[in-house]
């Protein structure tokens, strides 16, 4: 596939549905814009997952994704985000994004990590095996490693806990990425969120929840860095790491 087929980029403007209290493009807003860009991206490649699960009964599943906030762009803002693969690892691909100002200043860049899973099996299948891009991709704007957390917390680092609901469930019929992501706002109070100017968020997805089951919410801070866990029983399903300014 030809460079330039792979990069979507469109023109935006920040609605109310996409602020959040500051008036601004909210932290887990800013996960859907990307997400829903790489959608559109991928449904251009003709690699989307509702045409995977047609065709091949396999979907798309996000494992990692790291965000770098330079700046939030305000209610009414316009703005242009561009998003596309940036390799085929066999297994997985990376895919960033990046939001501009329209003057051109880059805002937000991001980096994504997903595979494709077997609807039948669970495993994972081969990216060859499928119809996506094997080479010729745009350079990254951002490909920093992933960390590795600490995983460390206990009880007493127990915030709230939250029982899925119907309305929170995406077409593969468990919780939706950014749900999680709102789950992991909650352990911070809205004078926080106000006072505190994000600089960068890192989640980890690392299991399947579904409606009815008990989530448990745990925040440790560790180096300046929040690390939020998220628990459906004994399994931890999400992982995240936030950092802000001081």
């Amino acid at each position: 596939m030809e460079t330039e087929k792979m990069i979507h980029e469109k023109d935006r403007r920040i609605t109310s549905a996409f602020i959040d209290s500051a008036v601004k493009l909210g932290v887990a807003q800013t996960v859907l814009l990307i997400q829903d860009n790489l959608t559109e991206c991928f449904n251009a490649m003709d690699c989307d997952g509702v045409i995977f699960q047609k065709k091949f009964n396999a979907f798309w599943v996000f494992t990692k994704m790291k965000v770098r906030f330079t700046d939030r762009p305000d209610w009414n803002d316009k703005i242009a985000i561009k998003t596309y693969p940036i390799d085929n690892a066999g297994l997985r691909t990376h895919v960033n994004s990046e939001i501009r100002d329209k003057e051109g200043k880059t805002l937000v860049v991001s980096n994504q990590e997903l595979c494709v899973l077997s609807t039948q099996t669970h495993r994972p299948m081969k990216l060859f095996d499928l119809p996506f891009p094997k080479e010729g991709f745009p350079p990254a704007v951002f490909n920093e490693p992933f960390e590795r957390f600490p995983g460390e917390f206990n009880d007493d680092d127990f915030i709230y806990e939250h029982t899925i609901r119907s309305y929170q469930i995406d077409l593969s019929h468990h919780l939706n990425n950014i749900e999680y992501i709102k789950l992991a706002l909650g352990v911070f109070d809205e004078a926080f969120l106000l006072s505190h100017k994000i600089k960068e968020l890192e989640v980890h997805y690392t299991g399947e929840s579904k409606e009815g089951q008990l989530l448990k919410i745990y925040k440790h801070t560790q180096d300046k860095k929040i690390y939020i866990y998220i628990k459906e029983s004994l399994r931890t399903v999400f992982e995240c790491c936030m950092e802000f300014d001081d």
